[in-house]
């Protein structure tokens, strides 16, 4: 999986405890500037746990989706202190 921590745009629904789960994201696609941003819907979460990186905490997301007819795995981050979406890994 290549690092891109790029900031996205996410639907998501919080559940009873307060934990954010995301539906849907809009991705640029960095890789193609020019490229329209392309509506992706999480197909499943993995795996989700809390990290703390340079003192702020966020919750990381490992979900799959198809993507262009191929099925992906990635990762979302959640930033709790700015409520901040990143595209993390794919």
């Amino acid at each position: 999986m290549k690092v891109w921590m790029h900031p996205i745009e996410v639907i998501a629904f919080f559940d009873s405890q307060g934990l954010p789960r995301p539906l849907r994201y809009r991705w640029n696609g960095k890789d193609q500037p020019h490229q329209e941003p392309v509506v992706i819907k999480v197909d499943r979460i993995l795996q989700h746990h809390e990290e703390k990186l340079a003192g702020n905490r966020m919750l990381v997301y490992r979900c799959q989706s198809v993507i262009h007819d191929l099925e992906k795995v990635y990762e979302l981050k959640y930033e709790l202190s700015t409520c901040k979406w990143f595209l993390y890994k794919m």
